[in-house]
């Protein structure tokens, strides 16, 4: 995006001093989020096996974690000494009508989204509580409002992220806040994954289901993840504290949905 120089929208300084951790940083949104963090100042620790090399700022640190292993969680909890800000994030599971799902199918998306975001959150909420402050993202999806056909399971995971995230504004301390972003038709390689599926079900065309996707939106194309990125920025700044348990959709329009 063309703004992401100098015509950035934050401060460089926004973010200063602030530790954040993002979950599935290696590519797609997860990386935008870095992106926007680092350049509002963050240091991050990104959830990857590698760090993205064009992070502005220094300290950044990758650590390579399976989302599925509560036990590795704990062990990444009690290696963190700092932690500002936290960014649920995890690769959505396989497309395809929901009632082709076996109840297997359920355990490892809901391991490695809920129960590692659950973890997760119970591990920082003391270290952000001690520095009387932090904001929680969780980046979910549109799907949580307006079902999306093919990804049955997905919307299921999502949903139930949602009310998770919902109940926890209820309860978290004053001093932090928790609030979704809902990415829509977004420019990443998990997109293409889905739209392979639908042209090996269905025989429309990749162009096709691209078309299709984009006349739904009404600002007329697909979302860059860094436009994501910076909404999911915005909310961890200081000055969104008054923003808690949102549901925050960055889908172009696409939504009929209130």
């Amino acid at each position: 995006m063309d703004w992401l120089g100098k015509d950035y929208p934050f401060s460089s300084t926004a973010l200063a001093g602030m530790h954040a951790v993002v979950c599935g940083a290696s590519k797609g949104i997860g990386a935008a989020t870095c992106q926007m963090l680092a350049k509002a100042g963050a240091i991050i620790t990104a959830v990857s096996r590698n760090l993205i090399s064009t992070l502005p700022g220094t300290g950044h640190t990758a650590y390579p974690l399976d989302l599925e292993d509560q036990e590795a969680i704990g062990k990444f909890i009690s290696s963190i000494e700092k932690c500002d800000i936290l960014v649920n994030n995890a690769a959505g599971p396989p497309g395809g009508p929901l009632l082709e799902n076996s109840m297997e199918d359920f355990i490892a998306p809901l391991n490695r989204h809920l129960h590692a975001s659950h973890a997760l959150v119970k591990g920082v909420v003391p270290l952000m509580e001690k520095e009387g402050s932090g904001r929680i993202v969780n980046i979910v999806s549109t799907s949580v409002r307006e079902p999306i056909q093919n990804i049955g399971l997905s919307n299921t995971i999502r949903g139930a992220m949602a009310s998770w995230s919902k109940s926890l504004s209820r309860e978290l301390p004053n001093c932090i806040t928790i609030n979704n972003v809902l990415p829509g038709f977004t420019d990443t390689g998990r997109l293409g994954s889905l739209a392979k599926s639908i042209n090996e079900k269905t025989g429309k065309s990749i162009d096709e289901i691209h078309e299709g996707w984009i006349s739904q939106v009404p600002i007329g194309r697909l979302i860059d993840p860094l436009e994501t990125g910076a909404a999911i920025a915005f909310l961890c700044m200081p000055i969104s504290g008054g923003i808690r348990g949102i549901s925050l959709p960055v889908d172009g329009g696409r939504m009929r949905s209130i």
